[in-house]
């Protein structure tokens, strides 16, 4: 399958042409009102799914397999007094062996790429203090959190460098920076709009986290506006894990047997850093990326922990491995395979928003940027020395490869996976839902550095574009010319439909991102419930979401 699927081509995709001949033969302007309407954008949904155009690197590459996977550090608290974990991140530049041989400048967490794990309790509130010694404004989310607004890390609440200009705008104090100034924001040359709502800080600021929530596995990134890509890219991403005593209690693989796999594709230059197609590579002004590369940005390295294709010895036993894509915008179709051609199966026990009702079994699983999987591989059965490979169908040549798993031995495995995971998942019905909304993800027109769009509008921070009541069941509706992978801030849904049929079997569970394939429709419901505030949702190919494929939600 062509690395070059979707390339972003104003000759050929104007928003004019695109909503008459595409938007308008779905259902107007996205007013779904039928099933019909639904299942006329699904007939369009057999197309390829990797949307985007990839850069070449300039370095000697290694062979895969040749690399040993590492596993991301675990951050200890700096206190666990009063029933609050507080930890610390700084936030800095550094320089890293990810390519054997040659060094890397990245942009990390604690100086490690990814970031440390946070590992937590279900109930058991965390502080994360973040300092912040980048040369830019960062803004750290908790993607999958259900988290209060002011630590969710909307766009434009910022986090500046000591020596980063003071706005020209009047001063906010943020509630928990008591030694900062903080400041409304508005983009130094970026776009003339500016948010009134924002709330910065110097130099440091407290994300508070309560994770009242299921036990999974969440990320964290930078999510600064209109460089989101670029920062994530460099290195800004790491993982947050919330387990409870009803999952420890399931007997599923754990400990050594229990692998985060942040899988992300990167391009390295000649000097050995790292290449992407910045208009401004010092992202401090100018948002965005060179033209070809519009409709996401592919490297032909594939990163797992940041190593480059690695392999992980096993026993043969059960294994469960908790798969991110952190790709800016690959996709991926993983399959298992042994070299001498035989498929194991991929049985999921855990979506976006923690534990299914009960296991799925796949022979292959697509998973879209932001997307996590938690399934369980059986090596069991496996001659001593053999090799078993994760590979990406939708990839050619190195990028179908992803890393691979050598049997080194055989072991007692007392793990099992029960026929019933969980029994918590809501059990919301339309009939519940109050409002029905319906949602275009297509490309617009360029404004501002702005060519991706929701509903025929790009992002505004000062502008409210959804409005609902805490408590609120409702069911969305999207609708999307290319791919498009959809995240809500703060809330899981459940997916009720694809082009008016059944969800796809890697639909199931509670997500918090969905993957729309070209042409696609899709329904959901969900209950806006936890926290009052303004959140977001968007399109999680970074490259989208930059340009402007980013949407308010207000819950009030």
């Amino acid at each position: 399958m062509s690395e070059r699927t979707h390339p972003f081509r104003r000759d050929r995709w104007s928003s004019t042409e695109w909503t008459r001949r595409r938007v308008l033969g779905i259902g107007g302007t996205l007013g779904l009102a039928t099933a019909g309407g639904l299942a006329l954008a699904g007939t369009m949904a057999h197309r390829p799914a990797s949307t985007g155009n990839q850069l070449r690197s300039a370095v000697p590459l290694p062979e895969p397999y040749t690399v040993p996977l590492p596993i991301p550090p675990v951050l200890k608290p700096v206190s666990t007094s009063g029933g609050t974990d507080r930890y610390e991140i700084t936030q800095r530049e550094t320089t890293a062996e990810i390519l054997p041989g040659i060094r890397t400048k990245l942009w990390t967490y604690n100086g490690v790429f990814p970031g440390p794990t946070i590992d937590s309790r279900r109930g058991r509130p965390a502080t994360v203090t973040h300092r912040n010694e980048l040369p830019v404004p960062t803004v750290v989310h908790l993607h999958g959190g259900r988290t209060p607004a002011a630590s969710d890390g909307y766009p434009t609440d910022l986090v500046l460098p000591h020596d980063w200009p003071t706005p020209a705008a009047h001063d906010h104090q943020h509630p928990n920076q008591g030694q900062s100034q903080s400041q409304q924001h508005q983009h130094a040359g970026a776009h003339p709009m500016a948010d009134p709502r924002a709330v910065t800080s110097r130099g440091t600021r407290d994300y508070a986290f309560p994770l009242d929530q299921r036990a999974t596995m969440l990320w964290y990134h930078d999510h600064r506006m209109d460089f989101t890509a670029p920062a994530i890219w460099r290195g800004l991403a790491g993982l947050h894990v919330v387990r409870d005593d009803t999952e420890d209690a399931l007997g599923l693989p754990r400990g050594e047997r229990e692998l985060p796999l942040v899988i992300a594709d990167r391009a390295f230059a000649a000097d050995g850093s790292l290449t992407y197609p910045s208009l401004d590579p010092s992202l401090r002004e100018r948002p965005g990326v060179k033209g070809p590369y519009a409709a996401g940005v592919l490297g032909d390295v594939v990163l797992v922990n940041g190593a480059p294709w690695p392999i992980h010895e096993v026993d043969a036993v059960r294994y469960r491995l908790r798969l991110l894509n952190a790709s800016n915008a690959r996709h991926y179709e993983f399959q298992v395979v042994t070299d001498d051609g035989r498929r194991l199966d991929l049985v999921q026990v855990g979506a976006d928003q923690g534990l299914l009702a009960a296991p799925v079994t796949h022979t292959t699983l697509p998973v879209a940027p932001a997307e996590r999987y938690d399934v369980v591989i059986d090596f069991a059965g496996l001659p001593t020395g053999s090799r078993v490979r994760l590979i990406n169908r939708l990839g050619t040549g190195r990028t179908r490869e992803v890393m691979a798993f050598r049997v080194a031995r055989r072991a007692r495995d007392e793990s099992h996976i029960p026929k019933r995971l969980s029994n918590d998942l809501p059990t919301w019905r339309r009939s519940e839902a109050t409002a029905v909304r319906d949602f275009a993800f297509r490309a617009g027109e360029k404004e501002h550095g702005r060519s991706w769009v929701i509903g025929g509008r790009a992002f505004d921070p000062a502008r409210t574009d959804v409005r609902t009541r805490l408590g609120a069941v409702e069911v969305w509706r999207f609708v999307a010319d290319v791919h498009h992978p959809v995240h809500l801030h703060l809330v899981g849904f459940r997916v009720l439909s694809r082009g008016g049929r059944a969800p796809l079997p890697h639909d199931a569970g509670l997500k918090d991102t969905i993957s729309l394939r070209p042409g696609e429709s899709a329904e959901i419901i969900t209950r806006f419930d936890g926290y009052r505030g303004r959140y977001l949702f968007h399109c999680h190919n970074a490259e989208h979401e930059d340009m402007g494929m980013m949407a308010n939600l207000e819950i009030t």
